[in-house]
């Protein structure tokens, strides 16, 4: 049976067993959010033996490096680990804003202790201790001079807890930077756009708003925000703000109770229409099968699915 090292520990496994939930059941608290290879939360460095089943997921630098994603790799044979250290490998950042927008969702800014390039729609990996979870950005980096995330914090976990006790002038560790589906091109500038979230999906999409704006898109902007109730509509006015001053926008905030209604009555304007998804699983699929009834190419989506945990 394969060995796998980890420091000064050495156990035996099974042949073909799950690189990720082998350390986590001897111990090694891999931390893990999506188990499906998006989240880039268990990324571990390796020396031996194992079958990596997305190897596409990082870039080449990082695999020549040894790293790899715990949850899409099978042990095989003998195997050296070295898992993700936030203090050594990652980024460390302050506290700038900790706010509540809603009574569940916290607007968290961070400034990095140096520069970080990256573009609205993009996604990180954020270390409090040796807890970690991926965020979506809903900064946009040439208007904003931090970086900020829109954490839900309506159901307890490690990080959302940890995360409601921050205060400005505390201290996190950046892992590393996702590219993810959602994205602003400059070619769509004429074409409609519809920008459709759930819940705190509407983070990495205020960027991409801002950017379409800020690259001045002449096609009409459509933004649809699903939220359980009112309250949770948490950017309500910032978006009412931007809709007053651009007559190509148009916000309509849905909740829960007249989803399907809002749904049965959507209809394209014009197959050029470009759409951009995020959020909940189950909105991401609600909001996709409408589109493609309605008539919307299946290359014109783009999706991020916030998955839960497991």
């Amino acid at each position: 049976m394969p060995e796998l090292h980890v420091g000064e520990r050495h156990w035996s496994v099974a042949t073909g067993s799950n690189l990720l939930d082998a350390l986590n059941q001897a111990g090694v608290a891999v931390p893990y959010s999506c188990r499906a290879g998006s989240c880039h939360a268990c990324l571990v460095r390796c020396q031996g033996e194992v079958q990596d089943l997305q190897p596409e997921a990082l870039s080449p630098a990082q695999r020549q490096d040894g790293w790899r994603l715990a949850c899409q790799c099978q042990v095989e044979g003998d195997l050296r680990v070295e898992a993700f250290d936030p203090v050594r490998d990652g980024l460390a950042a302050q506290v700038v804003g900790a706010d509540w927008l809603t009574a569940s969702v916290l607007r968290l800014r961070l400034q990095p202790e140096r520069g970080l390039r990256y573009r609205a729609g993009q996604h990180l990996v954020l270390w409090a201790g040796q807890v970690a979870r991926p965020y979506s950005l809903a900064s946009l980096p040439q208007e904003d001079p931090y970086l900020e995330f829109h954490l839900d914090c309506r159901l307890p976990g490690e990080f959302s807890n940890a995360a409601r006790q921050l205060n400005i002038g505390d201290r996190l560790r950046l892992g590393e930077l996702r590219g993810g589906a959602l994205h602003y091109d400059p070619d769509w500038h004429t074409r409609p756009l519809w920008l459709l979230a759930s819940g705190t999906g509407l983070g990495p999409l205020w960027g991409v708003l801002r950017e379409a704006l800020r690259q001045d898109h002449q096609g009409a902007i459509r933004v649809i925000h699903l939220a359980h109730d009112a309250e949770g509509h948490y950017l309500a006015g910032p978006l009412a703000a931007l809709a007053a001053s651009h007559s190509s926008l148009t916000v309509e905030l849905w909740t829960g109770a007249r989803l399907d209604q809002a749904l049965a009555q959507l209809r394209l304007v014009s197959r050029q229409t470009l759409a951009l998804v995020c959020g909940h699983p189950d909105s991401v699929e609600a909001f996709s099968k409408r589109l493609f009834l309605a008539g919307l190419p299946r290359n014109q989506l783009l999706a991020d699915v916030f998955l839960p945990r497991g």
